[in-house]
């Protein structure tokens, strides 16, 4: 089997739309470019990569490929190609490493319906959504998180024929977007839609780690992924993120993973975590103001350290077409 120690999905750095959402309404959104901003943010994931591979920790299970090969799978937005440019910046003159770069259209964002109506009417539709929920609630001219959910379904099909393969690539990078990210997670390790609607949306620029058991054949996922029920920044803290990495709520799945390299990893990335705190604050307040109003964000279904664990994670090459 040639299924990746590693998989790594990584949301674009930030883009023009993310601080101004006027450009939406002029600019196609697959046109959309990075700002100054996002660009440093995603040289430096590159520059975080690159020490990753490098980790004397850095695990392969298989024989027939390098340890320090690399498969990026990218959308073909512009804001994820000039992600995945700058990271391979990173990455492409360290001794040893090798790389791919594939280019996936079933990767883009959800579709928000063509150049964006003014102000006024998106914020009635965001408030629509807030109230009919997030996963099932259709953009007008455009999708759902579930028509997300059915393009991720087959793209990981893809994915499961490609890692029979026993020279895939040692680590798989997916450059991306937020919802297509957590998304991905979802059909992963089978969460429900109301543990999907529980999350926040990721920093632009962290790495979300999945680890690969050896003896299972199953992945952990690595990262603590931020929740509307989250009251203060304890999810920040790297302890927090180590304790979530550990196998302490999974049973009889075989010895506990060595995880230094992970640890070194998310070291690396502490400022791309807090990139977002200040932004975070807005959110959060039309969250809470949503709440105050009796509208629905979640289902108040609050998402479980389980749900996270390889327990889920029960994608077998077996069953796979």
């Amino acid at each position: 089997m040639g299924k990746p120690t590693y998989i790594l999905i990584i949301r674009h750095g930030e883009s023009e739309g993310n601080c101004d959402k006027s450009v939406n309404s002029y600019t196609p959104n697959h046109l959309v470019p990075l700002t100054t901003k996002g660009h440093y943010q995603s040289l430096e994931a590159g520059k975080a990569l690159a020490k990753f591979v490098q980790h004397q920790a850095m695990k392969d299970s298989s024989s027939k490929r390098s340890r320090k090969s690399i498969m990026f799978y990218t959308s073909p937005y512009l804001r994820t190609r000039q992600t995945c440019n700058n990271i391979i910046e990173g990455i492409k003159d360290e001794p040893g490493i090798e790389y791919r770069v594939q280019e996936e259209t079933r990767m883009r964002e959800q579709d928000f319906g063509n150049f964006q109506k003014s102000k006024e009417e998106m914020e009635q539709i965001w408030e629509e959504r807030a109230h009919y929920g997030h996963f099932f609630y259709r953009i007008p001219h455009g999708e759902s998180a579930a028509d997300v959910y059915d393009r991720v379904a087959t793209f990981n099909e893809t994915l499961y024929r490609q890692f029979k393969s026993e020279d895939f690539p040692n680590i798989l990078v997916l450059v991306t977007h937020g919802i297509w990210s957590r998304v991905f997670l979802m059909k992963w390790f089978k969460w429900t839609y109301e543990e999907f609607e529980s999350l926040k949306n990721i920093p632009h620029c962290q790495y979300l780690i999945m680890k690969k058991d050896v003896k299972t054949q199953k992945y952990h996922l690595k990262t603590k992924l931020r929740t509307w029920e989250d009251t203060d920044d304890s999810w920040m803290q790297h302890e927090v993120v180590k304790e979530f990495g550990d196998e302490l709520d999974c049973k009889n799945i075989g010895e506990e993973l060595d995880d230094s390299e992970i640890d070194a990893l998310v070291e690396a990335q502490k400022n791309a975590i807090n990139s977002t705190k200040s932004k975070d604050k807005k959110i959060e307040e039309t969250y809470r103001n949503l709440r105050a109003r009796g509208l629905s964000i979640n289902g108040d279904s609050k998402f479980k350290v389980d749900n996270q664990s390889v327990q889920n994670s029960m994608e077998s090459l077996v069953q796979s077409p």
